[in-house]
């Protein structure tokens, strides 16, 4: 069973995405490009997933709650949730922890809540793509008490890259999985980095904009079938956590 996936989009809520990245449109967009599961990653919040999980649903595609947290080094975590209530109580947490600068959006742009009809709920006042005060080495077991699973962001990049900023990646996080922008470097990544020799790699668009969104290039393959979303869920998060 192949299953295509872009784990990395940002929506209007992301500063730095286009407005026009509505939650209902993102996921229908990925219809239109072939995509059987999406996750949404806005930069430190998920307050844009419950409209983006009703547009799934009508869609056909498998949602996945999710954050692109900036760690206090600077570094981009990409962390997935296995159900909605989880991402939103990591998102409430997160909230508090981001550095307390409010956003100007003549110089950042839009931070946009919007609904399924794609009309804005509220704009948010605190910079989104600020760090917050959390470790590095403390996030993949904060993500586990929530209930997720988290891996470094686009490591091949010098922008908030874990390697571009640490030199290397650490053994004390305990990372399993990584995601490189370009996975024709898997083997680049593996033989200079030797932490990453069993890692699994995810190679996702990070799209800030609708034309960015993955088409079905990238797939997860495996043997069984599944009868329901959360076991589709269950099986890329084990995947991801071997």
């Amino acid at each position: 069973m192949k299953l295509y996936y872009d784990m990395h989009i940002h929506s209007c809520l992301s500063p730095c995405a286009d407005n026009d990245m509505l939650p209902a449109d993102i996921a229908g967009m990925g219809a239109l490009n072939g995509l059987n599961v999406m996750a949404l990653t806005d930069h430190n919040s998920c307050e844009n997933c419950p409209p983006f999980f009703e547009a799934c649903e009508f869609y056909g595609i498998i949602p996945i709650a999710g954050m692109e947290l900036t760690t206090a080094e600077d570094i981009h975590i990409v962390c997935l949730f296995r159900d909605l209530g989880s991402a939103m109580e990591f998102s409430d947490f997160v909230y508090d922890r981001i550095l307390p600068i409010n956003n100007n959006p003549k110089i950042f742009g839009d931070q946009i809540v919007a609904d399924t009809d794609g009309q804005t709920v509220r704009t948010v006042e605190r910079l989104l793509i600020s760090a917050t005060d959390i470790p590095v080495d403390e996030v993949p077991a904060l993500i586990k008490r929530f209930g997720g699973i988290c891996y470094p962001a686009h490591i091949d990049r010098e922008s908030n890259g874990i390697i571009s900023i640490l030199g290397d990646i650490p053994p004390e996080p305990g990372f399993t999985s990584a995601e490189l922008h370009d996975n024709s470097r898997i083997d680049e990544y593996k033989g200079n980095y030797p932490i990453t020799e069993n890692y699994t790699f995810v190679s996702s668009s990070d799209a800030h904009s609708l034309s960015a969104i993955n088409t079905d290039i990238n797939c997860f393959e495996f043997d069984e079938e599944f009868d329901n979303n959360k076991a589709v869920i269950d099986r890329i998060f084990a995947l991801l956590s071997e």
